[in-house]
């Protein structure tokens, strides 16, 4: 018995660093969520690259007349989740059409927490698991099919919201 745990040990030990080196060379990043004080928000700016997928998320697209309105909501779902609404009119989220060709009035959502894209959200409801204890800066913003940022007038079409977490 002993000794099939010291091989499980060592398998457990080089097939994490294998995996680590596989990610590392193939270019692999991950998103997560932010612990410190240096909030920086990589999409709002262009550092001269698009996102691991070679989206730029730096353009920007005039919505048009009108123009799509966007709101957002938190409901509690447990001690340190919320659900998220968003809220939004004369825009159509569109699954099927991402990655393709700007399409007037359709697109997606991104997700930040503290600044950091936490995820994109292709319907009006979606769930933040497990937010540290603290306060914490939501915001939401729309997105085309070609990840072209959704503006009025120049201006992002976006919404925020704070929530503690206790």
């Amino acid at each position: 018995m002993p000794r099939t745990f010291v091989f499980l040990l060592i398998g457990l030990f080089f097939g994490t660093g294998f995996g680590f080196l596989l990610a590392a060379g193939t270019g692999v990043q991950l998103e997560g969520h932010h612990h410190g004080d240096d909030v920086h928000d990589h999409a709002a700016h262009d550092h001269g690259q698009g996102d691991m997928n070679g989206h730029d998320h730096s353009r920007m697209v005039e919505a048009g007349t009108p123009a799509p309105t966007l709101r957002i909501a938190l409901h509690p779902d447990g001690p340190q989740s919320r659900n998220l609404h968003i809220d939004v009119t004369g825009f159509t989220f569109d699954p099927e059409g991402v990655n393709g060709p700007h399409v007037p009035g359709k697109g997606h959502a991104h997700v930040y927490v503290d600044g950091v894209k936490v995820a994109r959200a292709y319907g009006p409801w979606m769930q933040l698991q497990a937010l540290p204890v603290g306060p914490h800066d939501i915001r939401v913003a729309l997105y085309t099919n070609d990840h072209s940022q959704l503006v009025s007038n120049g201006e992002p079409i976006e919404a925020t919201a704070q929530v503690v977490i206790e």
